[in-house]
């Protein structure tokens, strides 16, 4: 029997922020609230009833090593185009957000940001704008094997050559070559030996 293959529908986050958490997805996702009350809260940006869930439960606290125990590193939403996700970093960054780390994996350009309770969100968009092309990149790609974390870069520079008219393909090959990369390399909330 063949497998029926469902697609992601919603993530469920635990919280003690449970208001700074809706004010940040409003903020980075435009997220909005469907239903709200004192330990729960529905949010959506798409005409799904929900996207993304919070329970404010009673009791629970900060992990201090959290970067060290299992769980979601992240979860991901991308953009209909690069220029897209470019024109809402400045958005975020003039909204004093900022990415924790951005990462050219090849096969999309990635900025990292850490929600209230330190979870990270992936906003990208596809390098390829064809996820068929992406995914056979990914498969077979001597440069996905050899390098599948990816290259860091510095997003205000590469915003910069972005709006300076530099064009896409030439703007990613350079990012992937290293010519962007941030001072210091910051970490990835992973525990790094």
């Amino acid at each position: 029997m063949a497998t029926i293959k469902p697609t992601l529908h919603h993530v469920t986050m635990k919280t003690s922020r449970l208001d700074d958490m809706i004010a940040w997805y409003a903020l980075v996702l435009g997220a909005q609230v469907q239903f709200r009350d004192a330990t729960a809260c529905w949010m959506t940006n798409d005409a799904a009833n929900h996207r993304i869930a919070f329970l404010a439960v009673p009791g629970l606290g900060d992990d201090a090593e959290k970067v060290r125990h299992n769980g979601m590193h992240h979860c991901a939403f991308e953009y209909a185009s690069f220029a897209d996700l470019m024109e809402s970093f400045d958005r975020l960054r003039q909204a004093g957000v900022e990415p924790a780390f951005c990462l050219d994996h090849g096969l999309t350009i990635s900025l990292y940001y850490q929600d209230p309770e330190g979870n990270y969100v992936e906003l990208q968009s596809d390098n390829f704008s064809d996820w068929k092309a992406s995914s056979e990149w990914m498969r077979t790609s001597a440069d996905f094997a050899t390098n599948p974390i990816g290259t860091f870069f510095d997003p205000a520079k590469v915003y910069a050559a972005f709006k300076s008219g530099q064009d896409f393909k030439t703007l990613q090959k350079s990012v992937r070559a290293g010519a962007y990369l941030p001072n210091p390399i910051p970490g990835i909330g992973l525990p790094m030996p």
